[in-house]
């Protein structure tokens, strides 16, 4: 087997190879993209295993050895981090380490998507840039409406207050800032239905969305982007390793007796994060024991604390309910006692 060590970067590689039949050693610098689909083409009949950290603007080289049929292996950037002891740090070296690593067997490879799930994050992802911008324009709408005098929240975009907004009389280039505001908002609003009726389709094929859709406040986004970002279950031992993952818990620098708290880490997926939190609200607003757990802790901590810990504990409730195949009936009537030795269909 052809073993190889790839720092990759957007304009190049660096590589480190080995052939463990003979012992073979080398060094290349490849730039993207032709020399480097040449090099990999040309060991098509071998055997070979690929090791680089995870990174962005790859996807054409992980389709290509995929094409290739060879094995690729993604590492954990911040783990592979920690095993650099040199104060050195050469691309060479960055090679060498991830090469030195996969013959040792102390690569920490991490789960990696396939293609499909790839590919419905875009949709998730684009319709979620799409919203964002009607949003900026809905309320540069309102603006315009605000130093008109005209004050209608919501109804600005009932057929009435449209009707209202455009009869303004506005100074020549406020109209036509005003005109083409409403005309993009035209455009992008049936380009969002119609993504927002894609994920409903996408959603209605998956069991585990359908089952995650049964908790309160979780809808067809929130359902579908936990399942697309977690994967599986297996992949966690316990709910806080969850939370941890989505980036929801306290940031902590402690040392001896001093224990140090901060803001919530932000690390993992930011969208799952931001759905997490809006569902959480909704949750709050329809569900009685989860309001009167959301204003205990608002008293305490702050509002927008205790949004974060309610975001957490969804994201809890939804990797458990996954895990045992639970909708939200089931999952609430074993309640708190889930696990228990008394409850041998609980969580373990």
């Amino acid at each position: 087997m052809l073993i190889i060590g790839c720092d990759y970067h957007p304009g190049f590689q660096q590589i480190a190879f080995v052939d463990t039949e003979t012992g073979e050693l080398g060094e290349r610098r490849l730039t993207h993209r032709e020399e480097a689909e040449e090099f990999y083409s040309r060991l098509q009949e071998r055997s070979v295993r690929v090791g680089m950290e995870a990174s962005g603007h790859a996807r054409w080289f992980e389709r290509l050895l995929r094409d290739l049929q060879f094995e690729l292996w993604i590492g954990d950037a911040a783990e592979i981090r920690t095993k650099r002891v040199r104060k050195q740090k050469t691309d060479r070296q960055d090679a060498q380490l991830l090469l030195r690593l996969l013959l040792e067997d102390r690569f920490p490879r991490i789960w990696v998507a396939d293609a499909e799930n790839r590919d419905l994050r875009q949709l998730l992802w684009h319709r979620h840039r799409l919203v964002q911008m009607r949003t900026r324009i809905m309320n540069q709408l309102h603006v315009v409406a605000l130093n008109e005098g005209v004050r209608r929240k919501k109804a600005l975009w009932r057929p009435a207050g449209r009707n209202e907004l455009e009869a303004l009389k506005l100074a020549p280039w406020a109209s036509r800032r005003r005109q083409d505001l409403l005309d993009l908002l035209d455009q992008l609003t049936p380009k969002i239905q119609e993504l927002t009726r894609a994920l409903e389709e996408e959603a209605e094929k998956r069991p585990v969305a359908r089952r995650l859709m049964t908790h309160p406040g979780v809808g067809v986004l929130t359902a579908l982007a936990f399942e697309l970002v977690i994967g599986t279950p297996e992949r966690f031992q316990r709910g806080k390793q969850i939370a941890s993952y989505v980036g929801l818990v306290p940031s902590e620098e402690s040392s001896g007796d001093r224990r140090r708290l901060g803001h919530i880490s932000k690390q993992g997926n930011a969208l799952l994060r931001f759905l997490l939190v809006e569902a959480a609200q909704v949750t709050v607003r329809s569900h009685p024991h989860w309001r009167s757990k959301f204003f205990h802790l608002a008293l305490r901590r702050g509002r927008k604390i205790a949004k974060v810990a309610m975001a957490r504990k969804l994201a809890v409730h939804l990797y458990w309910m996954w895990r045992q195949g639970l909708d939200y009936g089931q999952f609430e009537k074993l309640g708190s006692h889930a696990g228990e030795p008394g409850n041998r269909h609980g969580v373990q």
